[in-house]
């Protein structure tokens, strides 16, 4: 880990800043960002080495095999596109419904699935989307609404708040998909956990990959959350170079229950334009799974799923022996 970074300069970190300790990635920066934000914050930031294959600063600095073609890629790599039945909302179970609150993220993971959510896009939506997508939610029947993005954390808590207002008198549970409490811890002010925990029932599922990911500060905001009363939940996604390892993903499972937080879903990786250099081969997650479920108790033990490129939604991945 560095240990000389100075803190305070900011919440993201700067080009020149990056560039200094990892020169290797200059030739291929505005390439990557052109096709995908490149923005890391400094929380992020302080927590990684400057090795090649560091498995944090591998999540969010640009690398040239993003540009590369590969035969699988898919545009809509879960099928969002075919679920969605109004702008900025995605409907593929019939109980609960996802809103996507904005396309803005505090920082830019390389292997995203939503990378078509690109930079000259608008990044919120307009009056009239934002109407037209509340009426749906409002009237969709669900019993559950996912706000998603982007990261719903990026916007301000009164927009946040105000929408959830909303909904609930229609929809009983919200569930908030952010990666703010890994990714810019601070952003879990009291003031916005004090409105979560008003507004219950509230779950957050948060997102971390890898155990280093787990910094002082990330524990900390994690606690006020778990402290308010708010259920926790964490999904990763199986990632080369990162976490494709058992004992790491033991690692992070048993240090997520320790926190009081419930590790929920391991994503076998989409086919994203852009990612195929994260992409872990199906036959090899089933190894690494199962040998994962002999290190870890039940209580550390994730889904292993797969969301379905046609948007028919996730689906368990049954170990080999059991198809």
């Amino acid at each position: 880990m560095y240990h000389g970074r100075e803190s305070g300069k900011g919440p993201v970190v700067g080009r020149p800043e990056i560039l200094k300790e990892r020169p290797d990635v200059s030739d291929i920066w505005d390439a990557a960002n052109a096709a995908f934000p490149v923005v890391v914050t400094r929380s992020w930031w302080e927590r990684t080495t400057s090795a090649v294959d560091d498995p944090l600063a591998r999540q969010v600095l640009p690398d040239r095999r993003e540009l590369d073609t590969d035969p699988t890629d898919r545009a809509d790599p879960v099928g969002d596109a075919a679920c969605s039945p109004v702008p900025w909302v995605v409907h593929k179970y019939p109980n609960r419904v996802l809103l996507l609150v904005t396309k803005r993220c505090h920082l830019y993971c390389r292997y995203c699935f939503r990378r078509n959510h690109v930079p000259s896009d608008r990044q919120d939506p307009s009056e009239e989307e934002w109407e037209t997508a509340l009426a749906y939610v409002e009237s969709s029947g669900a019993q559950e609404v996912i706000l998603s993005g982007g990261d719903p954390l990026a916007v301000r808590d009164d927009k946040l708040f105000a929408t959830m207002d909303r909904l609930r008198t229609h929809v009983p549970t919200v569930r908030i998909h952010t990666r703010a409490p890994i990714t810019r811890p601070d952003r879990v002010t009291p003031g916005l956990v004090a409105g979560l925990a008003k507004r219950q029932p509230v779950w957050v599922v948060v997102h971390v990959n890898h155990p280093r990911e787990l910094s002082t500060e990330v524990d900390q905001a994690l606690a006020r959350m778990v402290d308010a009363g708010i259920p926790v939940l964490n999904q990763s996604v199986l990632l080369r170079g990162v976490n494709d390892d058992p004992s790491i993903l033991a690692t992070l499972f048993t240090a997520l229950v320790s926190r009081r937080v419930f590790p929920y879903y391991l994503h076998h990786p989409d086919h994203a334009a852009g990612n195929a250099h994260f992409r872990v081969g199906l036959d090899e997650g089933r190894q690494i799974v199962a040998e994962l479920r002999g290190r870890v108790s039940g209580l550390a033990m994730p889904r292993y799923v797969l969301d379905e490129p046609e948007g028919t939604g996730k689906r368990d991945i049954p170990p080999r022996d059991a198809e």
